[in-house]
């Protein structure tokens, strides 16, 4: 088990495994699905460790998903407990990080699968436990995300490429899929971004009315990984066309995520999505449709008449989450893996903001702009939001002001570049001689770009240009815009905001995905 790269791990989401650990899980998930089917040894697969704690802890109701995880954990030996949310402290208003502590101190290993309204638990959860087992003495425990809020459904999906896989007989070089139903609230849709990856070429058709259409960071995601996109308002004009999938994907409308507005909407919105007996002379015979269940039973989005017909690949499907789950926990676990060969996902290092310090002329500093005062002893903070329209600049101007707390008399203005045709803004504080290592930290997550100068007797004795930092964390008044982060501060639990930096303009919550523009992770 020592040997196993798996072992101690955390799933919170798809791409926490690399394509090839991906690969991997299929491949033994095979193994499994054929031995036990075969009535064949399965032993090798085990964990066999009584003594290991498996927590399911689901604060949010679940049936499929949580006993195909019971008795995927029971096939392994291991201590199985069952944390009813609904009679514990959270009643009491306890928090999840405190009774994880309590809970790990009950095996002499721990695994937690976690399904939760909250997004971002288990990575949370992964790096401040690490710590607290460290200080304990305990092992690390793994941590699966079973499904939190509209984020991802990582094990879901496994068990989904899983089935595409079957269907397609183990040929990854194609995969032709339409996605159908509430693609903006469904967590096993947005999962399908990182986890058809698997297949070489992808070609994604979106099925769903604007209402409830997929989010365009997850379109745009798609369309970055290479994928070919065509969006449908509704499976009646999709049909329209001839070029459809052999592979349909439903999910039904989430009631429970959506506002009072699309609730009313619900039943047009529902027709949109579901398949009509009408349209059974139009499609394929080797169609297959795929749905993560539970239907809705009244009005579900793939109607029972179709239960009994060669188009069924959904009751397989759920079958399959059970093999899929029990090589997951035997891959955290460390009973499966001593013989994988591959890449396993890289830990990118990065940095913190960048601040270059840059020659300073000799020459007096002379009066910046009309309407800028002369500073004798002060900072100026020059090159604010270069490039941007007046307007925007303006309000990048507030921003600074009211994060780094620079509410004194000074001046500002929004002026065009000496040297450029183009706009920037600046401020102008007397009487400040210098901001500290955290605010100039803050001032270049955000305004990157921008020169920082300390004026001394008229004259600039220091200068840094600030660089935007692939990181930032650890600065006060950080603030996920993501209401349901984990690291929202109303539900009271110690996590720090923390993001990365995706692209030029693009800051990614290192919890919940969430991205930002990098004005906005700071609190208003």
């Amino acid at each position: 088990m020592s040997h196993s790269p798996f072992l101690g791990r955390t799933i919170q989401v798809v791409k926490d495994l690399s394509l090839d650990e991906q690969a991997y899980l299929y491949k033994k998930t095979r193994d499994l699905k054929q031995a036990i089917l075969a009535g064949k040894d399965w032993q090798q697969f085990c964990i066999n460790k009584k003594d290991r704690g498996v927590y399911l802890l689901f604060l949010e109701d679940s049936t499929r998903t949580k006993e195909s995880f019971r008795n995927a954990a029971i096939f392994h030996s291991l201590k199985v407990n069952d944390f009813d949310a609904r009679t514990s402290s959270f009643q009491k208003k306890e928090n999840i990080t405190d009774t994880v502590k309590m809970l790990m101190g009950y095996s002499s290993s721990s695994m937690f699968v976690i399904r939760s309204k909250q997004e971002g638990v288990c990575r949370w959860l992964d790096s401040s436990m690490s710590r607290y087992a460290q200080k304990a003495g305990l092992e690390k425990p793994s941590f699966i995300n079973a499904g939190d809020g509209q984020h991802e459904h990582p094990t879901q999906e496994f068990l989904d490429e899983f089935s595409f896989l079957e269907y397609y007989n183990w040929d990854a070089s194609h995969i032709h899929i339409a996605l159908v139903g509430d693609l903006f609230h469904g967590r096993t849709v947005h999962s399908k971004v990182e986890g058809l990856k698997i297949f070489k070429n992808v070609e994604v058709d979106l099925i769903a009315p604007a209402e409830i259409a997929m989010p365009v960071h997850y379109v745009t995601l798609m369309k970055k990984s290479g994928y070919k996109v065509r969006i449908f308002d509704s499976i009646e004009e999709y049909i329209a066309q001839k070029h459809r999938a052999d592979v349909w994907y439903f999910t039904r409308l989430q009631l429970e995520r959506m506002g009072e507005r699309l609730v009313k909407q619900a039943e047009q919105l529902r027709q949109a999505v579901s398949f009509s007996y009408d349209y059974l002379n139009k499609i394929d015979a080797k169609t297959r449709f795929f749905h993560p269940l539970p239907r809705h039973s009244e009005t579900p989005t793939i109607p029972m008449f179709l239960d009994d017909t060669p188009f069924n690949a959904w009751d397989e499907q759920s079958r399959n989450g059970y093999f899929t789950r029990i090589v997951a926990i035997g891959m955290l676990g460390g009973s499966i893996g001593g013989d994988f060969e591959g890449e396993s996902p890289r830990q990118i290092l990065h940095e913190e903001p960048h601040i270059e310090t840059v020659p300073v002329r000799t020459k007096s500093k002379p009066e910046y702009k009309i309407g800028i005062r002369p500073v004798e002893a002060g900072i100026v903070i020059d090159h604010i939001g270069v490039g941007s329209q007046p307007r925007q600049i303006w309000d990048h101007i507030a921003k600074i002001r009211h994060i780094l707390d620079l509410h004194m008399v000074s001046s500002q203005g929004v002026f065009k570049s000496e040297h450029h045709d183009h706009y920037k803004g600046i401020v102008s504080i007397p009487g400040l001689h210098e901001l500290n290592e955290d605010k100039i930290r803050m001032l270049a997550a955000i305004a990157p770009g921008s020169t920082l100068n300390t004026i001394v007797a008229h004259h600039v004795v220091k200068k840094f240009r600030l660089s935007i930092p692939d990181r930032v964390s650890k600065l006060p008044g950080l603030r996920c815009k993501n209401e349901a982060c984990i690291s929202n501060p109303e539900f009271f639990e110690p996590v720090v905001a923390e993001f990365i930096k995706t692209d030029q303009d693009t800051y990614r919550c290192i919890y919940c995905n969430t991205p930002h523009a990098y004005r906005d992770i700071w609190i208003n």
